[in-house]
């Protein structure tokens, strides 16, 4: 019965349509300005959820501390069943970004597969950080059934995903590799095979050196040290790396910090220490009005540094092998100039590749976007930032509005999430310290705009974080170390993949997800509207201006949604909200109207008096409501 009504609801946001204008009275706002692209957004909005790849599939629950792989299990990507991949499209997913899928340095022997094994002096955790890449012509043998056929296994998760009606993206880390970087798969392409090392750059070296320096590991705390202080081998406090190599945060130093990114080294782009481009120069036909095409023209005859054709290959490489996209880790220290080059080639052997950018400084947005030709940014410092402090009870919802005003030019292009593995889980104490915290932000960040929104795996059923792993604090699931995911694996119930062993209140809040992300992605306002905050038109217990109670609408000329979130998690509120007058309708529609909430199928009764609607809202703590008719 549940299930029918779900997707009664589902079909109910593709069919429902409302004929409006954009008139507006004196104390409205103005509707925000869009670009061509947004107008013209893809019919369905881009959905990503992310799976952190060795935990997902992982249904050994033990979670001992710097436990082995033999101890804590590891997820594979025979894990991903079709009955997994269609459970994961049903939530509203259009693409899976499979997180650790590169060869990464790791503690775990592989040396009865041909692999050298890595010094945990260098190592973040046991099972590694997926960011220090070792090898980027194949994949992670922990994936593997039998690494000796990981690719392969690889290559037919991609064909599985496809037959899942999904796309896949992975992660290419163009700023640093691993510190012991060696291409097993193609050894004549691994990085710095060929550089000078008697001097600190070249244009053409990979990467940047200290000569006659030996590199020195850092001085280690009680959360850092490695294996969590257990006798190895290998752990003696010393790594052999004659000259010495830059760290791959920058650090230009023997011995970097322990918070430096001590296990890697950076890549060189090109640009001297002192700033210096060993590059072409964006020309001026290059503004932010060029296409791929010019920016593929530009460099089809220039030379470039060593490291962009290195980088190019790799990407064509996953190209040919299936994958659908990229997601960029710290794509901010690589120039803008190289980006250009890479995603124009991209785009020139698959158009519809979705290339993904982790950038953190507002003021290069647009650069990033505009000529370095990314698809989406990361929507963090702002957008993020401003819902995690009202989620957490400070700040005021007035900031979302005026974020969404400031960056409407790009607002298509800046990728919307509420948790990824970066970042803190919203069950975490250190956050929210309760999931359903998440739901009204859930709503505003998937509906807001027609950016796409990315879902982190065990969000959907609140998982908190709390299993300290080994390396790093808790708070966020570990990226470092073997575990299981335990609100998640219980969503996983032994593999069935049915939720059977989820909460009640789990299940609830993924069914909430399954709803919200759905009217997001079928919503023909939600993909492609405009955006009018309403803001102004909100009472709040009869008073406007409330710190925590968000409204706004997006609306094509034939369809509308209005959404209306309550932040207060313990405080209901009576709204009363004007919405535009609806000057497309005809005499006989200006009476009476009838809005149903598509998260609940409750109808609401407004009337059209003097220009203006009238909708009135009883909201229970961190209840939203996503209007249409």
């Amino acid at each position: 019965m549940l299930t029918r009504q779900i997707h009664r609801i589902v079909s109910l946001t593709m069919m429902i349509v409302m004929v409006m204008g954009c008139q507006q009275s004196p104390e409205q706002n103005v509707t925000t300005p869009t670009r061509d692209a947004e107008q013209n957004a893809q019919q369905n909005k881009v959905i990503i959820y992310q799976v952190f790849t060795r935990l997902f599939g992982n249904t050994n629950t033990t979670n001992k501390p710097w436990g082995t792989l033999e101890e804590n299990g590891v997820g594979k990507f025979a894990d991903f069943s079709p009955k997994a991949l269609n459970e994961i499209r049903k939530l509203g997913v259009s693409h899976v970004w499979y997180t650790g899928v590169p060869h990464h340095a790791s503690v775990t022997d592989y040396s009865a597969f041909g692999i050298q094994s890595d010094d945990p002096d260098v190592v973040k955790g046991r099972a590694g950080s997926p960011y220090a890449v070792r090898d980027y012509y194949n994949v992670d043998p922990d994936l593997a059934v039998d690494p000796t056929h990981r690719l392969a296994e690889f290559e037919a998760l991609i064909q599985r995903t496809h037959d899942a009606g999904l796309k896949v993206i992975i992660d290419i880390v163009p700023n640093h590799v691993a510190r012991r970087y060696d291409s097993i798969t193609r050894p004549e392409t691994t990085f710095g095979i060929h550089d000078d090392t008697t001097v600190t750059y070249n244009k053409n070296n990979n990467f940047y050196y200290l000569p006659g320096e030996k590199f020195e590991v850092p001085d280690f705390t009680s959360q850092t040290v490695p294996l969590g202080g257990e006798a190895h081998p290998l752990v003696n406090g010393e790594f052999d790396e004659f000259p010495a190599r830059w760290t791959g945060n920058g650090a230009s130093k023997a011995k970097p910090d322990v918070n430096d990114w001590y296990e890697t080294v950076k890549i060189n782009y090109g640009v001297s220490p002192n700033g210096v481009s060993a590059f072409p120069a964006f020309p001026d036909s290059l503004s932010s009005e060029a296409t791929l095409q010019q920016h593929a023209n530009f460099w089809q005859d220039k030379t470039v540094p060593d490291s962009w054709i290195k980088f190019r290959d790799i990407a064509l490489y996953w190209l040919d092998k299936g994958v659908d996209g990229f997601r960029y880790d710290m794509a901010e220290m690589v120039p803008v100039a190289f980006w250009s080059y890479l995603n124009s080639a991209i785009k020139q052997v698959n158009p519809d590749a979705l290339l993904l950018a982790e950038v953190y400084q507002p003021a290069l947005y647009r650069d990033y976007i505009h000529l370095g030709k990314m698809d989406y940014l990361y929507d963090k410092v702002d957008f993020y930032d401003s819902l995690k402090g009202i989620m957490q009870g400070n700040g005021n919802v007035s900031a979302l509005d005026n974020i969404q005003q400031q960056y409407a030019d790009i607002a298509h292009h800046m990728l919307h999430f509420l948790e990824n593995h970066d970042e803190q889980r919203i069950a975490s104490p250190d956050f929210a310290g309760d999931p359903l915290k998440g739901k009204p932000a859930l709503v505003v960040s998937a509906l807001i705009s027609a950016s796409p929104m990315l879902i982190y795996f065990g969000q959907e059923v609140g998982e908190d974080g709390s299993e300290a792993l080994g390396f790093g604090q808790p708070t966020r699931t570990s990226i470092f170390d073997y575990g299981g995911v335990p609100a998640h694996q219980r969503w996983m119930n032994n593999a069935v993949f049915d939720g059977g062993a989820l909460s009640e209140d789990e299940a609830a809040l993924r069914d909430y997800y399954f709803r919200v992300l759905n009217i997001a992605r079928t919503h023909p306002a939600a993909s492609s509207g405009e955006y009018r905050s309403l803001q102004r038109t909100l009472l709040v217990d009869g008073i406007s201006d409330d710190p925590f109670v968000f409204a706004f609408q997006r609306h094509t000329p034939s369809a509308q949604l209005i959404s209306v979130s309550n932040f207060y998690s313990k405080k209901t509120v009576e709204v009363t909200l004007t919405v535009p007058d609806i000057t497309q309708l005809d005499d006989s529609q200006r009476g009476a109207a009838i809005f149903t909430d598509l998260l609940s199928d409750t109808t609401y009764t407004s009337n059209s008096i003097d220009g203006k609607r009238i909708i009135q809202l009883k909201l229970e703590p961190l209840q939203s409501v996503i209007l249409s008719r």
